[in-house]
């Protein structure tokens, strides 16, 4: 059994209420789950401090895989209300361009993306409004009592809170840190009008290991030009605090090979920073609670795998863990343990987190076989490069010695 005391209880009566389950936290992980037990018939209570959400820098892209995971879970339409669609991408490799990839791409504001979940949850499914202020959890029930005296009564606890750790810790759950400041995503708006953008959108990825740069991202978000750039620094930095006084001059000298076609990095807004800590969870197999997305590990968002996982987590609970956990009674730590076990789970984590340590080692690794590694890659990439030039200038040449 567990609990937890706050500073903020007040003398409003207490509202009992009786549900499936409370899940702790409207972002993406809690409202999508909200969504899908809601409209299987679920008697759900999703708990959050605010109706609507801030403005946050976040996710503000995905790919086809990860838009079939939302329609797995019948949420495509809500989510394709909220997103512009991306088809051309040119990609930029070592100065030069490598790729022009026709590939199903979707940009969003994360803040207007939940919003837009939460709207649209069930009837049956509205958001409590309110601050836990103590929770105790057990085999077979779970209480949470709001900072205004409700009470909730649930079989099943969700907690969705993210990077937030006073539910957390309120139940004795550590969060372990792999890899502290591991990467800084950052985001702007470019000056330049969607419609004078020379590209659709476009990759570029940072050409020097010293730099510590993966790559910039340029997309359209309705009717501007949004960019996200994934670099190896921390917020300390003096790169990052130079970057953030001057972006324009630092993105022309680093990528000059797109800067004309990109309105020559004309910055519209604030430089948003946000730093990532890889994260894993110990102390979590207990009775009655389970933690799923980012409140129970991290990634780093360079590889593009955050949302992924988030859904795989929604997908295994919604439609395996949670119906089979309800048939029978009790909720104790050997039926949660399922959920964590799950094949489809481990290796969606797994996978992240490989993919995340990866992705830096190849950007930034100064080691011998790191160096190898990165020089094997250009040096195919230049190979392919030249060969697409000389295809190109046969193509050009043919009709002239027919």
């Amino acid at each position: 059994m567990t609990s937890m005391k706050g500073s903020e209880m007040t003398t409003v009566e207490a509202v009992p209420a009786e549900v499936d389950v409370a899940i702790v936290g409207a972002g993406m992980a809690g409202t999508t789950l909200a969504m899908v037990l809601g409209k299987s018939g679920r008697k759900v209570a999703l708990i959050d401090p605010h109706r609507v959400h801030h403005d946050e820098f976040r996710a503000e892209k995905i790919g086809m895989d990860q838009m079939r995971l939302f329609a797995r879970l019948d949420l495509e339409e809500t989510v394709m209300r909220h997103v512009t669609s991306v088809t051309d991408v040119h990609v930029f490799r070592l100065g030069q361009l490598f790729a022009r990839e026709q590939k199903w791409e979707y940009t969003f504001s994360y803040g207007s993306m939940i919003n837009g979940l939460r709207d649209a949850l069930p009837r049956e499914v509205p958001i409590t409004v309110g601050k836990v202020a103590e929770v105790s959890t057990g085999p077979d029930r779970q209480r949470l009592v709001l900072a205004d005296g409700r009470v909730i009564n649930s079989r099943l606890l969700v907690v969705a809170t993210g990077y937030s750790e006073a539910v957390r810790r309120a139940i004795g759950v550590e969060r372990v840190e792999l890899s502290k400041a591991h990467s800084l995503s950052m985001g702007f708006d470019l000056a330049i009008p969607r419609d004078e953008c020379a590209f659709p959108a476009v990759t570029c990825y940072g050409k020097r290991a010293a730099d510590r740069v993966a790559y910039l991202t340029v997309f359209p978000l309705g009717d501007k030009m949004r960019a996200n750039m994934f670099v190896y620094h921390t917020v300390a930095d003096q790169w990052t605090r130079d970057f953030r006084s001057d972006p324009q001059k630092m993105l022309c000298e680093l990528m000059p090979e797109i800067s004309a076609q990109c309105g020559n990095f004309a910055v519209a807004s604030p430089v948003e920073v946000r730093q990532v800590n890889l994260t894993t969870t110990q102390g979590h197999r207990r009775d009655g609670v389970v933690f799923i997305g980012d409140a129970f590990c991290t990634t780093c968002p360079t590889p593009g795998v955050g949302i992924g996982r988030v859904m795989v987590d929604v997908e295994r609970l919604s439609s395996v863990h949670i119906p089979a956990w309800l048939e029978t009674p009790g909720m104790a730590a050997d039926k949660i343990a399922t959920f964590y076990d799950d094949p489809v789970k481990v290796a969606s984590d797994e996978t992240g987190m490989r993919v995340s340590v990866y992705a830096k080692h190849i950007t930034t690794e100064p080691g011998l076989e790191w160096r190898a590694r990165r020089l094997r890659n250009n040096t195919a990439r230049r190979l392919m490069i030249i060969g697409r030039k000389v295809r190109h200038l046969g193509l050009r040449r043919e009709p002239g010695l027919a």
